[in-house]
């Protein structure tokens, strides 16, 4: 068994003990944040973090009305030059909270009078140290260099600090129980590895996704490259629809990632026109009637709210890397070329 898998079956129990632990220290920062009242956020992260940051757009954006940008590091470290961030809420969200660039933007925001905020799995971490808040993921040493548990942690941690801001408790008491909800994701993922070899030999594949989902569409493709090593482009179903789909041709795998919600009529429109165009669709869905259309499929739990669905969502995607990267016969936890920490500056 690899630290994957494992690690990957794992994420129920990080998710419980991390809202068990964290979910106190959340809300204060949450009351924090509201003393300071910011007019906008700006995220800094890189790889399967800024994903995560992905999700924080949609969230902050759709919930708390806040708008939301994503960083450009090089800004602070590379051209030495520190752009005035007062009054904005500025989070860091690293895996390790080593990446220097990440850290300069905390540091430079700080400096111009902005809230900041640190998201990562070491308390110790420069990161951590520099914000003057922190949320601990708790999610334990990842051994793997393909992050999952952190990823769907930090996740959480959004989801949970945007429903302390917007004081919903309904939304608090709901993400208690995702832990049932991945578990419930990882038993209807279980007969992926029959079919999974069909992919064996493929050498590229797009993933599609859109509004809070968009995030998972960026992961899903990122676990692809990592693991397996194929060309995997991730796209928003309305970008798509712009000129990428002219790659379409019979037997292009894509992964459609459709629950229900505000973007699954879109999907489900798209998803006709791939069948039209022959393309080879796995999808991942809630719903049962559109999961049957399609030979290859994950579903997810029912009951899911549409912003919760990111944490369920990626799972079969990880999994697919894992399943595709065993039958190549590839070093599922040392994909070549990569380290776990990676430093940028």
């Amino acid at each position: 068994m690899t630290y994957l898998y494992s690690e990957i079956h794992s994420q129920p129990d990080i998710i419980r003990e991390f809202i068990d632990s964290q979910s106190g220290n959340i809300a204060s920062i949450a009351q924090a944040i509201r003393d300071y009242q910011p007019r906008f956020v700006v995220i800094a992260a890189r790889g399967t973090s800024d994903n995560a940051a992905r999700y924080a757009q949609y969230m902050f954006g759709i919930q708390l009305g806040l708008p939301v940008s994503l960083a450009a590091p090089s800004i602070h470290t590379l051209y030495d030059s520190a752009p005035d961030m007062k009054g904005a809420l500025v989070i860091g969200i690293s895996q390790s909270g080593q990446s220097e660039d990440v850290r300069q933007v905390i540091t430079d925001a700080k400096s111009t009078g902005a809230l900041t905020l640190a998201i990562t799995n070491y308390e110790s971490s420069p990161l951590a140290e520099q914000a003057h808040h922190h949320i601990h993921l708790c999610a334990g040493e990842e051994k793997s260099v393909a992050a999952t548990k952190t990823y769907t942690t930090q996740l959480t941690a959004i989801a949970l600090l945007t429903q302390h801001l917007a004081e919903d408790n309904a939304g608090i008491a709901r993400i208690n129980h995702l832990p049932d909800d991945m578990v419930a994701t990882i038993d209807n993922a279980g007969g992926m590895a029959e079919w999974v070899q069909r992919y064996c030999h493929a050498e590229r594949l797009a993933v599609i996704g859109r509004g809070y989902n968009y995030a998972t569409a960026f992961e899903i493709s990122l676990k692809i490259k990592e693991l397996c090593y194929i060309v995997s482009e991730q796209y928003s179903e309305a970008d798509f629809r712009h000129g990428p789909i002219a790659i379409i041709s019979a037997g292009f795998p894509v992964i459609a990632i459709a629950p229900s919600g505000k973007t699954q009529p879109l999907m489900i429109d798209l998803l006709q026109q791939l069948q039209d165009k022959h393309a080879d669709c796995i999808v991942i869905t809630d719903t049962p009637t559109l999961a049957e259309n399609f030979e290859r499929h994950v579903l997810l739990p029912s009951g899911i709210p549409e912003w919760l669905t990111p944490i369920c969502a990626v799972i079969p995607g990880q999994l697919f890397g894992y399943h595709l990267a065993h039958v190549k016969g590839y070093d599922i936890d040392q994909p070549r070329g990569l380290n776990k920490v990676t430093i940028t500056q």
